[in-house]
C-alpha cells in the first residue's frame, strides 16, 4: 500500500475495573506497568491467557479508552488527533452477510472516503483493498458465501479502503484453521512490510512466530515478556509456544525489554525502508458525506439488505396480507350501520385497527438495529453519525407501513367492515393508523438498540405488546381502571391511537343515537375518551415517536462510546479508517 506506518507509545499503561455500587466499591486491576514501543511498519502480536488484558490494553493502543495510568502516544501526540489514520477491526465478523463483497465494500468506501471522491476512484479503491487481501477472485461473492478465513480478510479490506497508518486486529485469527490462520497472518505481514504499523491479540501461539515482536501477558495484565518470538520459550526455559502460558501462570515473569536482544533480525526503525509492492489510489483530502448524504446511502443500503435477504423480504411483504385477511374473518359485517349498530364490535374493530398499526411497526423495527450493531459499531467512530442511521430506517419502512395500513383500511371498507364515508373521514383514519406505526416503529428500533442479539428482541415482542392490549382503553375503559392503570394507559401510544379513530370515525355519535339500548350504557363507560380533538391525539403520537427514536440515539450512542467520539474530517494524505468499539471484555 505505500503508507508511512504510525509509531505507538506506551509508557506505563495501566488501568482498573471496578469501584461502582456492583462491585461494592471494590475495584481490581488488569493491566499494570505495561511500556513498549512500536516502530513503523512492524508486526506485534499481544499475547497470553483468556483474562490477561489483552483486548483492553489493544483498546487503549489505540485510542479507544482512556488509560487508568500512564499514557499512550501516536507519533508523539495524542491518539485520538491522528484517528483518521487508524484501522481498527473488533473480534469477530462485521459486516453485512447478505451483500455481495464489492457491494459491501462499495457502500464503504462511499460512507468512509471523502463526499467529493469520484466514482472512477472509489471502484480503484475497492479494487485495491481486494487485492491487496487477495479476494479479487470473490468480488460478486456474497460474504455469507465465502470461508471463515476469507470473511476475515474481506473485513480487513475494508480498513484498507482508506489506507490506514496504523491496523490493530483483536484476535484475527481465533476459530480459523491452521492453513487459513498463516494465509491471514502472511496477510498482515505484506501489510506490514507494505509499511502498516500492525498490532493484533491472539491466542494461537503459531501466530507468534510470524511477528516481529511478541507481548505476552501475565494472568494479572503484566507484561512478562516483550521481544522476538524466537527468544519467547528460552526466557523461560520451555521447548514450546504452548508450554510458555504454564510457566507465565506460574510466576515465571520477565520485565521483558531485555529480552529483545535475543532476536536474530532486526527491529524495523522509524526510518526502516518499506517494500512497494502495489501502487494504490492516491488519496483525497475533504470531509465525508453530509447528514443528508448518508441518510440517503443508508437507506439504499438498508433497502439492498432487505431485498437480498429473501425470506425477511416475505414477512415484510406477507405479514400485512395474513393479518388483514384475519380481521376480515373475525369481524362480522354492518357493526357501524345506525339502525342497527353494534357498539361492542365497533369498539373491538377500532381497537385491533389501532393494534394492527403498532404490530406493523414493532415488528419491522425490533430486528432492523440489533442484527447489524457491530457494523454500526464498526463504523460509528470513523464518520457515521446516529441521526441518519436511525432516519434510514424509518425512510426505509415507514412506505411499507403506509401501504400495510392503507391495505387494512380498504380491505375492511371493503367487506363492510368499516361504515361509509368521505376521503376527509378515511384521510383521518389513515393518518391515526400511520402515526401508530410510526411511534411503534421508533419503539422497535429502541428496542433493537437496547437488546443484544436477535434471540433477545423476539423475546421483547409479547412484552411490549401485552401493556398495549391490556391498558389502551378497549377493553376496560379508561375512566373505569384503577389509578395506576390510568397512569400507565398514559404511555401506550395505543390508547392514543384508539381514541383517535373513535373520535375520528364519530363513535359517541353512534353510541349516542343508535337503536341499541347497549349505546348510551357503553358510551358513559368510556366517559369523555373520544371527545378529545384528533389532532391533539396525533401531536400525542408523534411526540411518542421522536421520545422513542431520541431513546434509540442515547442507547447507541451509549454502546458506540469511545474516547474522542467519532472523526469528522478527513486530513490530506490521511483519510479515515475504521474505528470502532469492541465490548470491553479483558484478553
Amino acid at each position: 500500500m505505500g503508507a508511512d506506518g504510525l509509531r505507538i507509545d506506551v509508557d506505563g499503561v495501566g488501568q482498573r475495573v471496578g469501584g461502582g455500587r456492583r462491585s461494592r466499591g471494590r475495584s481490581r486491576e488488569t493491566l499494570a506497568g505495561v511500556t513498549l514501543s512500536v516502530a513503523p511498519g512492524e508486526l506485534l502480536a499481544v499475547a497470553g491467557a483468556s483474562g490477561s488484558g489483552k483486548t483492553t490494553l489493544l483498546e487503549l493502543m489505540a485510542g479507544l479508552r482512556s488509560p487508568g495510568a500512564g499514557e499512550v502516544r501516536h507519533d508523539g501526540t495524542e491518539p485520538a488527533l491522528l484517528r483518521p489514520a487508524l484501522g481498527y477491526l473488533p473480534h469477530g465478523n462485521v459486516m453485512h452477510e447478505d451483500l455481495p463483497l464489492v457491494r459491501a465494500l462499495g457502500y464503504a468506501a462511499r460512507l468512509r472516503m471523502p463526499a467529493r471522491t469520484g466514482a472512477v476512484r472509489l471502484a480503484a479503491a475497492v479494487d485495491d483493498a481486494l487485492a491487496a487481501v487477495g479476494l479479487s477472485a470473490r468480488a460478486v461473492q456474497r460474504l455469507r458465501t465465502l470461508s471463515e478465513g476469507e470473511r476475515r480478510r474481506a473485513c480487513i479490506a475494508v480498513e484498507l479502503l482508506t489506507r490506514p497508518r496504523v491496523l490493530f486486529l483483536d484476535e484475527p485469527t481465533t476459530g480459523l484453521d491452521p492453513a487459513t490462520g498463516a494465509e491471514l497472518m502472511g496477510t498482515l505481514r505484506d501489510l506490514a512490510r507494505e509499511g502498516v504499523t500492525v498490532v493484533l491479540t491472539t491466542h494461537a501461539p503459531a501466530d507468534l512466530a510470524r511477528c516481529d515482536r511478541v507481548l505476552f501477558l501475565s494472568p494479572a495484565g503484566r507484561p512478562a515478556y516483550l521481544g522476538g518470538p524466537g527468544g519467547l520459550t528460552a526466557a523461560f526455559g520451555v521447548g514450546t509456544p504452548e508450554e510458555v502460558y504454564g510457566a507465565v501462570a506460574r510466576g515465571a515473569e520477565r520485565t521483558g525489554e531485555e529480552t529483545a536482544v535475543r532476536r536474530a533480525d532486526p527491529l524495523p526503525g522509524p526510518g526502516h525502508q518499506v517494500e512497494e509492492t502495489r501502487s494504490t489510489t492516491a488519496p483525497e483530502a475533504g470531509s465525508p458525506l453530509g447528514p443528508f448524504g448518508q441518510w440517503w446511502l443508508l437507506t439504499r443500503r438498508s433497502a439492498e439488505l432487505l431485498l437480498r435477504n429473501r425470506p425477511a423480504a416475505a414477512v415484510v411483504a406477507g405479514s400485512p396480507l395474513v393479518i388483514v385477511a384475519m380481521f376480515a374473518l373475525l369481524f362480522r359485517p354492518g357493526a357501524f350501520d345506525p339502525a342497527a349498530p353494534s357498539p361492542g364490535s365497533a369498539a373491538m374493530i377500532l381497537f385491533w385497527i389501532a393494534f394492527g398499526g403498532f404490530f406493523f411497526g414493532l415488528t419491522y423495527g425490533l430486528l432492523q438495529i440489533c442484527a447489524e450493531l457491530p457494523v454500526v459499531r464498526r463504523e460509528r467512530l470513523t464518520v457515521l453519525r446516529l441521526g441518519p442511521y436511525l432516519l434510514s430506517k424509518a425512510a426505509l419502512l415507514m412506505p411499507v407501513l403506509a401501504a400495510a395500513d392503507a391495505l387494512l383500511l380498504v380491505v375492511l371498507r371493503a367487506l363492510d367492515r368499516l361504515p361509509a364515508a368521505g376521503w376527509g373521514t378515511y384521510g383521518s383514519l389513515f393518518t391515526t393508523v400511520l402515526l401508530a406505526s410510526a411511534a411503534a416503529l421508533a419503539l422497535g428500533l429502541l428496542a433493537s438498540a437496547a437488546v443484544r442479539e436477535p434471540g433477545q428482541a423476539t423475546l421483547m415482542l409479547p412484552l411490549l405488546c401485552f401493556p398495549q392490549v391490556l391498558f389502551s382503553g378497549a377493553f376496560v375503559p379508561v375512566p373505569q381502571m384503577a389509578w395506576a392503570g390510568r397512569v400507565l394507559s398514559a404511555a401506550m401510544t395505543n390508547r392514543w391511537a384508539f381514541e383517535a379513530l373513535g373520535a375520528g370515525i364519530g363513535l359517541p355519535a353512534l353510541w349516542a343515537h343508535g337503536a341499541s339500548p347497549l349505546g348510551p350504557p357503553l358510551l358513559a363507560s368510556y366517559g369523555d375518551s373520544f371527545g378529545r380533538a384528533t389532532w391533539v391525539n396525533w401531536l400525542l403520537l408523534a411526540g411518542f415517536t421522536l421520545l422513542f427514536l431520541a431513546g434509540a440515539w442515547a442507547v447507541l450512542a451509549a454502546k458506540c462510546r469511545t474516547v474522542g467520539g467519532p472523526s469528522r474530517q478527513v486530513r490530506s494524505g490521511a483519510p479515515a479508517a475504521a474505528v470502532a468499539v469492541s465490548t470491553p471484555a479483558e484478553g
